[in-house]
């Protein structure tokens, strides 16, 4: 098996082993080469990888397998969307994206720990297809470049596949990621481009920031739409930025023309969808080990009405006018918060309040929410507003 992410890393190495087969150990007869669509890969990644790598395999005759999560549960499994020895192109999403997670559950990426988006939409993914499709000890190229022995080790210690070796080519030889990048200009004359998802929360951190603003200038479409992914999920939780501390949206200046079409991409993109107005009450729990940690969070999302997005903001105004609620315009893209029940600034804390945010989030709570909501309030507040 060959993991070809569509990257710098996995390009370089995949074109090595291309470039001479039989050195590499390679059987046409007995590899494949398998590549997970999350949904939101950049285009001009793609498109250099159908440009320049589509032609190799075709011409070595290696099978390419293009695999996509079938479901957000994993008992559903993942879809096969291309199995050929002569691809002629790269399938973009399946079913199900990784997008279709965040939308609807009104939320982005988080940053560290683990990065369980990956897992999700490309490591389990590939896993089940090796599960399914070996009944032997197989082997696993993956592109991890020489700078990234960390994460090998982690590979290797977290495989849950015993049949599986993990087998590393650019650690092996020396290859970090200038050299990955100097080797495929050298081969194809063009700068490879960053393989990720355009709504990827991890470029802040790995400083590569102003390349990703810049790749969103180049596509202000698919800015908008992050934007608005990015909004929904801040209407919904003040504190839940793309880059942590840190908003995309806070990124663009309107002063700053080459940022105008960016910004005017994402205003048609509020414009253009319905929007709701949504009851949300979350509960901040303290950890049983340490009163001061804030345990994992409980939230209810209940979606109480869809329409236009004035007649809405001025229902949650009204809303407001009851003593002891304070109301909240965001005054640049028209969404209003009314607050029924304020977080405080000790652990455990709660907050409950009505806002308006494009209609794409669908309802969701745990079945142990109202207990614990009356538990840590003394009482279960009204569900629904004006009650």
């Amino acid at each position: 098996m060959i993991n070809w992410g569509r990257g710098v890393d996995s390009t370089a190495y995949l074109v090595a082993v291309l470039d001479d087969l039989e050195a590499h150990g390679i059987d046409p007869e007995r590899t494949c080469v398998i590549t997970m669509a999350t949904g939101d890969e950049w285009a001009d990644t793609d498109a250099d990888a159908e440009r320049y790598i589509l032609p190799l395999l075709r011409e070595k005759r290696l099978r390419l397998v293009q695999l996509a999560r079938a479901g957000q549960p994993t008992s559903a499994g993942i879809d096969v969307l291309d199995d050929s020895r002569s691809p002629e192109r790269l399938i973009r999403r399946g079913r199900w994206a990784l997008w279709d997670e965040m939308e609807a559950n009104g939320t982005v990426p988080q940053q560290g720990g683990v990065r369980k988006c990956s897992i999700r939409a490309k490591g389990e993914v590939g896993d089940l297809w090796c599960k399914q499709n070996t009944d032997g000890p197989f082997s696993q190229m993956i592109g991890f470049n020489a700078d990234e022995t960390g994460r090998r080790d982690r590979d290797q210690r977290e495989s849950k596949l015993p049949q599986r070796t993990g087998v590393y080519p650019l650690i092996d030889w020396g290859w970090g990621r200038q050299k990955c990048e100097d080797f495929l200009f050298e081969r194809f004359g063009v700068r490879w481009k960053k393989s990720y998802c355009t709504f990827c929360c991890y470029p802040v951190s790995m400083g590569a920031l102003p390349a990703h603003l810049d790749r969103m200038r180049s596509f202000p479409e698919v800015a908008g739409r992050v934007l608005r992914l990015e909004y929904t999920s801040m209407r919904l939780n003040p504190n839940s930025r793309l880059f942590g501390r840190r908003s995309l949206l806070e990124q663009f200046d309107p002063s700053r023309r080459e940022d105008h079409a960016v910004l005017e991409a994402f205003a048609a993109e509020l414009e253009s969808c319905d929007w709701a107005i949504y009851h949300l009450r979350r509960i901040l729990p303290a950890s049983a080990a340490d009163p001061t940690v804030r345990a994992q969070a409980l939230r209810s999302v209940k979606r109480l009405r869809t329409g236009d997005r004035v007649l809405l903001n001025r229902t949650v105004e009204r809303i407001g006018i009851r003593p002891g609620r304070r109301v909240e315009h965001e005054s640049v893209y028209g969404s209003v918060r009314t607050w029924r029940r304020e977080r405080g600034k000790v652990l455990p804390m709660t907050e409950d309040f009505i806002v308006t945010a494009p209609a794409f989030v669908v309802d969701k709570q745990k079945k142990v929410f109202e207990e614990k909501w009356a538990a840590y309030t003394g009482a279960p507040l009204p569900s629904l507003p004006g009650t």
